[in-house]
């Protein structure tokens, strides 16, 4: 079973208006109400492609109810762990400019994450369990390496999808799989990454500390994988880009769905991308008409550092 892990879900209020105007009332002409959160995303859409998966973390109140509610209706699994906290819920405003107003994570007392901890220790050989999103500061970063410590005792596919700080304490742990976007992977060398090349080059320096599979997302211009194995890159494919938002968590949430059934890293990585595009060209998240549309259309070529092309 994949378990997918998001510590601080949200729910997300997303409303469009013709015009901001601060200081003014104004009124919206539509709203949606979506649960928010990397590893949320991950398991919508592993739904979508016909993939199982339990969404843990920590919820509370009222809009933790309707986020269980909501995935629960989806045919998604949920074992959340409840908190004395009202789920956070973030804003977004969708107007001529985009605007974002994120509420705090939760703060998680030991109880809680010796919860989150007996629940990874119960997972045994052949699962995966995937930590994405932001990591709130009220849990040390010990507790996720002891997770991903479990995880490496009981054979448990490790995926990591976070960022700053924490991506750099963890990926020590040699995570299964992890997804930085090209900014990231800049961070964790304190450069600018502007190549493939370039992206190349420290992608396979992950490797050599131990990470399995190290996908690269790039934006418009595509996508890599790297392992011991394999440098491929996958060009994106062409379209209209309607919405980011979840991208990268369908990139995701289609390696895994592939890999879980052929355990094809290249195969994956080609339904990864058609994913996360998929979504990019989407106003929700993708569905498996449109990734199997885009999966027929990409190209994956191999490469080799000192050659782009």
């Amino acid at each position: 079973m994949i378990y997918t892990c998001t510590i601080t879900p949200s729910l997300d209020y997303t409303t469009y208006l013709p015009e901001l105007r601060l200081g003014e009332l104004n009124r919206s002409s539509e709203v949606f109400y979506y649960p928010g959160g990397k590893g949320i995303n991950v398991s919508r859409v592993l739904g979508r492609l016909g993939t199982s998966s339990v969404a843990l973390g920590y919820i509370g109140g009222f809009t933790g109810q309707y986020i269980t509610d909501f995935l629960n209706k989806e045919g998604i699994l949920t074992d959340f762990i409840q908190t004395d906290e009202i789920t956070r819920i973030n804003v977004k405003v969708k107007a001529a400019e985009e605007s974002e107003l994120n509420g705090p994570g939760p703060r998680i007392n030991y109880l809680q994450q010796n919860e989150l901890l007996e629940k990874v220790k119960a997972m045994t050989s052949g699962d995966w369990f995937v930590l994405a999103g932001s990591l709130t500061r009220s849990i040390p970063i010990s507790f996720f390496k002891e997770l991903a410590a479990i995880c490496e005792k009981n054979n448990v596919k490790f995926v990591l999808d976070t960022s700053g700080s924490a991506l750099k304490d963890l990926i020590h742990t040699k995570p299964f799989l992890i997804k930085p976007n090209i900014e990231e992977l800049g961070e964790l060398f304190h450069t600018e990454i502007t190549t493939k090349e370039e992206a190349l080059h420290f992608a396979k320096n992950l490797v050599g500390k131990g990470i399995q599979h190290v996908v690269v997302s790039m934006g418009g211009e595509g996508a890599l994988l790297v392992t011991e194995d394999l440098t491929l890159f996958a060009e994106a494919p062409k379209g209209q880009v309607v919405n980011t938002v979840g991208a990268g968590d369908s990139l995701v949430a289609g390696f895994l769905a592939s890999f879980t059934k052929n355990e094809d890293a290249s195969e994956a990585f080609r339904y990864g991308v058609a994913s996360g595009s998929a979504t990019a060209f989407s106003s929700d998240l993708c569905v498996k008409n449109d990734v199997d549309r885009l999966h027929e259309q990409l190209t994956i070529q191999s490469l080799t550092e000192g050659n782009e092309k």
